[in-house]
């Protein structure tokens, strides 16, 4: 049977009100560790959601179909894609299109990694970068250009063709290893056209995103959703 509140010794109602203290109290006086960070920064977990990142193909086309599942999966409504069909002379992906314009809005991303599971094709992945804090609201919308993965080596800058003889399907299934020199010449013979939204003198292309600043800019006045 219970003890009679009523009964309760002298020492008891003496300490009652402190007692929840009693964590606070056993941890004043015990060291901390430390961390001097920025200097001294802890490893992340091999499965940390950081930084997003879109993914390429082992020739340099992008995997980013521009199906905007991941849009759709998002519950903080942080990002934004623009799809465009691939062409004869500009593709920038295997399949029939392309994610134009890609945006995260990192001032509303929660890191779930929704979009993540959402993606059929692996395009959009997460790193383990997480220093993202920035005193411009501005320049944490990351645009396509920012979240490209980097060329590595026997990756050559889209556009350009797919592998001769190779369908969409076939770069799925691993089949492509690397650029070929078919798709080199052809973007030897093409490197006089306008990249990434600037000609080669290094002025800005009407109609084709361009990059300022490390901020890629829409060639509009207009708003843009997210």
């Amino acid at each position: 049977m219970a003890d009679d509140p009523k009964k309760t010794g002298f020492l008891s109602e003496l300490f009652a009100p402190v007692g929840g203290f009693g964590v606070t109290f056993a941890t004043m006086f015990r060291k901390l560790e430390t961390e001097e960070y920025p200097e001294v920064k802890r490893p992340t977990q091999p499965r940390f959601h950081g930084r997003h990142q879109l993914n390429r193909h082992p020739d340099g086309l992008e995997k980013c179909v521009g199906c905007e599942l991941c849009a759709w999966a998002c519950p903080a409504d942080a990002i934004y894609v623009e799809g465009a069909d691939n062409t004869q002379d500009a593709r920038f992906s295997p399949g029939e299109r392309y994610g134009r314009v890609y945006q995260i809005n990192y001032l509303r991303c929660i890191f779930c990694g929704l979009c993540i599971e959402a993606c059929p094709t692996r395009a959009l992945t997460m790193t383990n970068f997480y220093e993202l804090a920035d005193d411009d609201r501005g320049k944490l919308i990351f645009e396509k250009q920012q979240l490209l993965a980097p060329l590595q080596e026997g990756m050559l800058p889209p556009p350009h063709p797919m592998v001769e003889g190779m369908e969409e399907r076939d770069y799925y299934q691993g089949k492509v290893a690397t650029a070929t020199p078919e798709q080199r010449t052809w973007v030897e013979l093409h490197e006089s056209q306008p990249t990434h939204g600037r000609a080669p003198t290094g002025d800005p292309v009407e109609g084709v995103d361009t990059v300022e600043a490390d901020q890629a800019t829409r060639p509009t006045t207009e708003g843009v959703r997210r």
